[in-house]
């Protein structure tokens, strides 16, 4: 199995001109596309997230990796623990190998859930996600409770903060806001038979995902450091207050917060007992834009030159591989070698051609390979059946992808 037990020592990724020569060297004799994953930066970055997660638990959020090896190497690891998982099929089949899956959002698969029902192994090894009781009655619906085995769920609490002026900021999910709501839930779901209330989960989108310090935008980076701070203290006071309230009802065995931009401060939440983490691992560029940290470029893809439609443009085989979010420059992959390159304004990364322009492309043939960084991770490991695992200038194995292992879940 892969090791990731190790830190690297050094950083050669802060040298761009060693870096990605050694890599090009290393996967010369794979056929583009090809996705690689240097262990060196993978094995800094589990480590840098432990760092700064201070002792706290981190779970692991598969849907930024989808790459089981990585997945199972990861929680090998002293310090993480457990699966954040994205679908219940996703979850049925890691819990093969994974005695602890959360999964991140509800479920209306019928199938899954006769699945998870019909086998006590699964389900005590598999938790899924509530905010309401019409999720109980979607479950009740398809095995009623005295038909199945007992259900182990996790209640979501919104972590968006409702700002004045600025109103809803975060991501659309629970409608379970207050502690009073809270407390309400939890009590039906408790009274609720066929289902056992273990943990609570609460995602601020808001400070995990949305940089701090956006290079070229620093009034853009000013009014986000400010939110975030109003964010981390009102999410902090009323999270802590909801865990309590849900505590008077049920036995938590968990409470799941954050995400990679927000570790340290979901850490300072008391009330949060392991934070969730998943594009930090592979080091997507979203979160070059971070003041408090900057994880290794660890995973990237590398694309053939098949055109030169004229002297100063080339043209590479696919490219348009888009992170889910508003749609923006900052969903876009991002061209990092050779310097010099930029997408053409007009045309953008395509799904079989990207256009390049800049002092760089001039020198481009075609043959030629140019490597791209990817927003979050995850749209990577959908678009490849397997990454090349570069270590010490040398492809030392191939691990599949999620799709490699034909699963596309979601």
């Amino acid at each position: 199995m892969l090791d990731l037990s190790h830190r690297l020592t050094g950083r050669p990724w802060q040298t761009p001109g060693l870096f990605w020569p050694e890599l090009t060297a290393a996967t010369a004799h794979l056929d583009a596309p090809v996705a690689a994953l240097h262990l060196g930066a993978l094995r800094h970055n589990v480590h840098d997230l432990l760092d700064r997660a201070a002792g706290t638990s981190l779970r692991v959020a598969s849907k930024s990796i989808r790459v089981s090896g990585v997945l199972e190497a990861i929680l090998a690891v002293p310090g993480y623990r457990g699966v954040l998982a994205y679908t219940l099929a996703e979850a049925l089949w890691l819990a093969e190998t994974v005695t602890d899956v959360v999964v991140g959002y509800p479920t209306a698969d019928r199938s899954a859930i006769r699945k998870s029902g019909r086998s006590p192994e699964l389900a005590r090894a598999v938790t899924l996600m509530v905010d309401s009781i019409a999720h109980l009655d979607v479950i009740d619906a398809v095995l009623p409770p005295g038909s199945r085995t007992p259900i182990r769920v996790c209640l979501e609490l919104d972590a968006a903060w409702d700002a004045p002026v600025l109103g809803h900021l975060g991501v659309w999910r629970s409608p379970v806001h207050t502690p009073g709501e809270a407390r309400r839930v939890a009590a039906d779901i408790v009274a609720h038979p066929g289902f056992v209330l273990v943990g609570v989960m609460s995602y601020e989108a808001q400070v995990a995902g949305i940089g701090d310090r956006p290079a070229g935008k620093p009034l853009r980076g000013l009014v986000t450091r400010w939110v975030r701070r109003r964010c981390v203290g009102e999410l902090r006071e009323r999270r802590s207050a909801a865990v309590a309230a849900v505590r008077e009802v049920a036995r938590l065995e968990f409470v799941n917060g954050g995400g990679t931009g927000s570790v340290e401060s979901t850490r300072a939440d008391a009330s949060v007992t392991d934070i969730a983490v998943g594009s930090g691992f592979f080091g997507g560029h979203l979160f070059d834009n971070f003041a408090s940290f900057r994880p290794a470029p660890a995973a990237a893809v590398t694309l053939t030159v098949v055109r030169k439609p004229s002297p100063d443009t080339a043209v590479l085989l696919g490219g348009g591989w888009i992170a889910s979010g508003v749609p923006g420059a900052d969903r876009l992959p991002r061209v990092v070698w050779p310097e010099g390159l930029s997408l053409a304004p007009r045309e953008m990364a395509g799904e079989v051609q990207t256009p390049l322009t800049g002092v760089g492309a001039a020198r481009l043939r075609v043959g030629d390979r140019v490597w791209a960084r990817h927003t979050k991770s995850g749209e990577l490991s959908e678009h490849v059946n397997e990454f090349a695992l570069v270590e010490n200038g040398k492809v030392v194995d191939i691990l599949p992808t999620y799709r490699g292992e034909g699963k596309a879940f979601l």
